[in-house]
C-alpha cells in the first residue's frame, strides 16, 4: 500500500492567532500600497481647474509650471543667431524645480544662458559637465535660485531651474548661432519646437562575469532624453511659442515661404524681411521652417565671408558647383529602399512615407536594380535580393509598401546594416544608393553611426526625414558618414516636389574627387570634403591667422574637371563665423571618435578645449547660472518636476504609446521576406518610451492575489492546528 506521511503534531508548534492576523494584513497593505504608492513614472493628468498635474516620487501630485517660449532669430547672410526665451512660471503656493527637454537645431553652436529674475540677471558661466552639475546641485540645496542647460544630442538639450517661488516667474535666455542651409538655389532655416518621444532598445540582459565583458548599454542615458508627453485626445497643447526672425539675406529677396506655418512677411527693403507667426502663438508640436530664394537673376554674388575673433579670422566659404555642366550618361543604379513602419511613423507620418517611397520607386529605370526593407521592432524584406526594376517586381514592391500600417518599435540598426550590405562589393559601372525613409525616433545614434563608418563601403546613404518632428541630428549626420545627403518632408504637399529633387539628385552625377586648398596655413573643417550632388553647395569654414591668399575648390563633375578659386581678402564681413567653425571642428572630432580615426579620450580632450575656448555647451561641457543669495526658506520644501511635452503633430498616440498611455510592448524582432516564414534573429526589445499613464491595474491585481495567497494561507493554518 501507498504510504502515507502524517504530519507529528506535538512536535509542531501551537497555532498563534497573532500570525493568522499577520497573514491577512500584510497582503492587505499590499494591495494598499499598490493602489496608492506615488512612486510611478511621470504622468500628466487633469486637475479640477484644467492645470497640469505632474507626479512626483515621495509625495503628493504638484501642479507643473506653465511655460511660454518665444524666439527671436536675426539671419545675416549665411549665418544665423538665435535667442530663445523661456518663461517658467510656478502657479502653485510650493517652491518648485522644473525641468524641460527641449530640441534645437543639430548645428546650433549654443554659447550663452541668462537667468532672469524680476530686474536681476544672471549670466551663466560654462563649465566642464560634471563641474556644472555640482555647483547647480549645492545652489539648490542651499535654496538658491539657479539655472542648469546640459546637451543630452547635439539637438536635444535640457533646462532645469532651482528655487521658483510660489507665484512666481522665471526666465531662461539661450543663444545660439548657426549656419543657413542652401540647395538648389534656396535657403532655409528650421527651428525645432518639440522633443518627441524616442524609442531605446532594451538594455543587455544580465550576464555572469564568466561569460566575458558585459555588453554596453546601447543607451545608456535613456532616462535623460524622455519626457511626459500628453495625450492631444485628453490635454489641450502646451509651451505655447511665439516667433520672430529678422531676414537679410544679403542679396534682393523673391519669395519668403514657410510651408508648416502661417506667417506675416514685412519688406523692410529689397534684401530684408521681417517674419512673424501670422496666429500671434503656436503650439509647441511641430518644426518650424522658413525659406527663401533670391529675386529673378539676384542670386547671391559673395559666396566668401569672414569675422575676425580672438586675434585670428575665422572663414566660411559656401560654392555652389554650376548646374549647366554636362552631365555625363546615365549610370546603371542599385537602390534599396528602407522605410520605417515603427508606431512613431503612425497617422500622416506613414502616408508620407509610403507616397515618397511610391514615387522612387516610380522614377527607377531600365537597368536599375532595388529591393525594399520595411522596419519597426522587426525587420521585412520584399525580394532576398537586388531584382531588376521591371513592371512585375515594381507592381509586387507597391503593393507590399501600400499595405504597410504603423506599430512596434524602432530597431533601426537591423535594417541598416542589411541595407548596407553589398554582394559585390567590387562591382563596377553601377552606383549603389541606399534611400532610407524614417522620422529616426531613436536614442541609440552612436550604435547607427558607428555602423554606418564602419559598413558604407561603396554605398551612398540618403536619408529622407518624414513628418513634424524628425530626428535632425541622425538624419544629417547618418547622410554626412554615408556621403550622401538630407532630405527632409514634414507635409503631404511637400512629397512630390522633394522626393523629385532628390532623385534627380541621386541620377545626377556627384562632384567627386573633391579638394579644399589654402594658399596659406589654416585649420579647415570638413577634414574630409564629401561628395556632392547637383544643387548641393559645399561649405567649408577655416581659422587663419589673417585672411589673405585665396582658396581654391577642384574636382570632377562628370567625369570632367571642375575648379573654383576664391580670393580671401574680397570676402564679405559675417557674424558668428567663429563660432560655426569651433562647432563645425567639435563635428569632426566627434567623428573622428565613432569611425576609430581618434581615441575616445584624444578626441574628448580635442572637444573640451574647444568647447571652454569658445564657451560652447557641448555633451562635455554645460552652462550653469547661480544666484549669489538664498531664496527659498530654511525648512521649506522644493518639489520638482518634469515638463510636459506635446504629442509631434500628425502622430498617433496609441501607435506610439498604447491605449491609456502604456509603452507598446515589443515583439521578438524577426527578420523575413514577404511572405516567408519567420526567421528569430534577436532577443525580445521592449519599447522604451516616457509613459502617461500608472500601472494602477498592474498593482492592483498583484495586491489581489497576495490577499487571495494570504486568505488561503490563514485558511490552511487553521486546519493544520
Amino acid at each position: 500500500m501507498p504510504t502515507r506521511f502524517v504530519p507529528d503534531r506535538s512536535s509542531r508548534p501551537l497555532p498563534c492567532p497573532a500570525l493568522s492576523r499577520n497573514l491577512l494584513i500584510g497582503p492587505l497593505v499590499a494591495a494598499l500600497v499598490a493602489v496608492f504608492a506615488g512612486g510611478q513614472p511621470a504622468r500628466a493628468d487633469e486637475a479640477g481647474s484644467g492645470a497640469l498635474v505632474l507626479r512626483r516620487e515621495g509625495g503628493a501630485p504638484v501642479e507643473a509650471p506653465r511655460l511660454k517660449a518665444d524666439a527671436a532669430i536675426t539671419v545675416s547672410g549665411p549665418t544665423a543667431r538665435a535667442t530663445i526665451t523661456q518663461a517658467f512660471r510656478n502657479t502653485t503656493a510650493e517652491w518648485v524645480e522644473g525641468t524641460y527637454l527641449f530640441p534645437l537645431p543639430e548645428d546650433a553652436a549654443v554659447d550663452s544662458m541668462k537667468l532672469v529674475i524680476g530686474d536681476r540677471v544672471i549670466v551663466a558661466d560654462i563649465r566642464e559637465r560634471q563641474a556644472a552639475r555640482q555647483a547647480y546641485e549645492a545652489a539648490k540645496a542651499e535654496g538658491k535660485a539657479a539655472a542648469l542647460t546640459e546637451q543630452q544630442r547635439p539637438n536635444l538639450f535640457t533646462n532645469a531651474v532651482a528655487n521658483i517661488g510660489p507665484g512666481e516667474t522665471v526666465l531662461v535666455q539661450i543663444t545660439y548661432q548657426q549656419t543657413v542651409r542652401q540647395s538648389g538655389g534656396t535657403s532655409s532655416l528650421r527651428l525645432p519646437t518639440v522633443a518627441a518621444p524616442r524609442y531605446s532598445p532594451a538594455p543587455p540582459a544580465l550576464h555572469l562575469a564568466s561569460d566575458g565583458p558585459a555588453a554596453p548599454d546601447p543607451v545608456p542615458d535613456r532616462k535623460a532624453i524622455a519626457a511626459p508627453v500628453l495625450d492631444p485626445a485628453r490635454h489641450g497643447p502646451v509651451n505655447p511659442l511665439t516667433l520672430s526672425i529678422d531676414l537679410k539675406a544679403g542679396f534682393p529677396l523673391g519669395a519668403v515661404r514657410s510651408a508648416t506655418h502661417p506667417i506675416r512677411v514685412e519688406d523692410v527693403s529689397e534684401s530684408e524681411r521681417r517674419v512673424t507667426l501670422a496666429d500671434g502663438a503656436t503650439a509647441a508640436d511641430r518644426d518650424f521652417e522658413l525659406t527663401w530664394t533670391p529675386a529673378p537673376g539676384a542670386g547671391p554674388t559673395v559666396g566668401l565671408f569672414r569675422e575676425r575673433v580672438a586675434g585670428a579670422e575665422a572663414v566660411l566659404a559656401v560654392v555652389t558647383p554650376p548646374t549647366d555642366a554636362a552631365p555625363a550618361a546615365p549610370t546603371p543604379r542599385d537602390v534599396v529602399f528602407v522605410i520605417d513602419n515603427s508606431g512613431s511613423m503612425g497617422g500622416a507620418s506613414m502616408r508620407q512615407a509610403k507616397a515618397s517611397l511610391l514615387v522612387g520607386l516610380d522614377r527607377l529605370r531600365p537597368g536599375d536594380r532595388f529591393n525594399v526593407i520595411r522596419f519597426d521592432h522587426s525587420m521585412e524584406t520584399v525580394f532576398s535580393d537586388i531584382v531588376p526594376a521591371d513592371e512585375t517586381h515594381l507592381d509586387r514592391a507597391k503593393a507590399f509598401v501600400a499595405g504597410l500600417e504603423a506599430s512596434g518599435g524602432t530597431e533601426m540598426l537591423a535594417p541598416l546594416k542589411a541595407a548596407l550590405q553589398d554582394a559585390t562589393p567590387d562591382e563596377a559601372g553601377r552606383l549603389r544608393q541606399v534611400v532610407f525613409l524614417t522620422d529616426g525616433a531613436i536614442g541609440n545614434e552612436a550604435q547607427i553611426f558607428s555602423a554606418i563608418a564602419s559598413g558604407r563601403g561603396r554605398t551612398r546613404l540618403f536619408m529622407v526625414g518624414i513628418g513634424s518632428a524628425p530626428n535632425g541630428y541622425l538624419m544629417r549626420h547618418a547622410a554626412e558618414l554615408g556621403r550622401g545627403s538630407f532630405t527632409q518632408i514634414g507635409s503631404a504637399d511637400q512629397v512630390a516636389d522633394r522626393m523629385r529633387e532628390l532623385l534627380v539628385k541621386l541620377e545626377s552625377p556627384a562632384v567627386t574627387d573633391l579638394t579644399a586648398t589654402f594658399s596659406a596655413a589654416a585649420d579647415v573643417t570638413p577634414s574630409q570634403m564629401p561628395d556632392l550632388y547637383r544643387g548641393e553647395p559645399l561649405t567649408v569654414a577655416a581659422r587663419m591667422p589673417e585672411a589673405k591668399g585665396t582658396l581654391t575648390l577642384a574636382g570632377r563633375i562628370g567625369g570632367q574637371p571642375w575648379q573654383a578659386v576664391l580670393r580671401l581678402d574680397a570676402a564679405a564681413d559675417g557674424a558668428g563665423i567663429g563660432k560655426v567653425w569651433a562647432r563645425a571642428k567639435i563635428g569632426d572630432a566627434e567623428t573622428a571618435r565613432i569611425t576609430g580615426r581618434l581615441t575616445a579620450d584624444s578626441a574628448d580632450a580635442a572637444i573640451l578645449q574647444l568647447a571652454l575656448d569658445h564657451g560652447l555647451t557641448t555633451r562635455l561641457t554645460s552652462l550653469v547660472a547661480i544666484d549669489a543669495t538664498p531664496r527659498r526658506p530654511h525648512g521649506a520644501r522644493l518639489a520638482r518636476t518634469d515638463l510636459p511635452l506635446n504629442l509631434p503633430a500628425g502622430w498617433d498616440f496609441e501607435a506610439v504609446f498604447g491605449p491609456g498611455g502604456e509603452p507598446v510592448p515589443a515583439k521578438p524582432p524577426v527578420q523575413r521576406r514577404a511572405g516567408a516564414a519567420p526567421i528569430q534573429t534577436a532577443a525580445a526589445q521592449p519599447v522604451a518610451l516616457p509613459q502617461t499613464a500608472t500601472d494602477f491595474e498592474i498593482r492592483g491585481l498583484i495586491g489581489a492575489f497576495l490577499l487571495g495567497l494570504g486568505l488561503w494561507l490563514a485558511a490552511r493554518a487553521r486546519r493544520l492546528a
